[in-house]
């Protein structure tokens, strides 16, 4: 059960180090304007806010790892604390944005959050 805890954590870190580059980087580009369906002007007006979205989605990438890596007593509690604030990013994104972010973002996250209580 560990190793899939583990492997799922790792996925959920992954789509949000993924994230941050289409965010940080891709936005204002063909490849992020498909991505989210948006305009050559709205991509441009909203890259800066895109960005700090990014960044924000790369510090729960950077807690999962820290998660997944720490040797301590403690890396339970870091795993629950991140990905709760994974699936409450989600759960908001699905109330102010999409419903697709739920399952896109929170579901992922509360897979492994469920089996780390089993």
């Amino acid at each position: 059960m560990q190793l899939a805890v583990t492997v799922l954590i790792a996925i959920v870190a992954a789509l949000h180090a993924y994230f941050l580059v289409l965010e940080m980087f891709l936005w204002n580009t063909p490849y992020g304007r498909k991505t989210f369906g948006m305009t050559p002007e709205y991509s441009s007006a909203s890259k800066s806010l895109a960005a700090n979205q990014g960044l924000y989605n790369g510090f729960l990438a950077a807690g999962l790892i820290w998660s997944l890596l720490d040797p301590h007593d403690h890396a339970f509690e870091i795993k629950i604390f991140f990905l709760s604030c994974v699936i409450v990013a989600g759960i908001y994104g699905a109330i102010t944005v999409s419903r697709k972010i739920l399952f896109i973002q929170a579901l992922p996250a509360a897979i492994p959050l469920v089996l780390l209580h089993l």
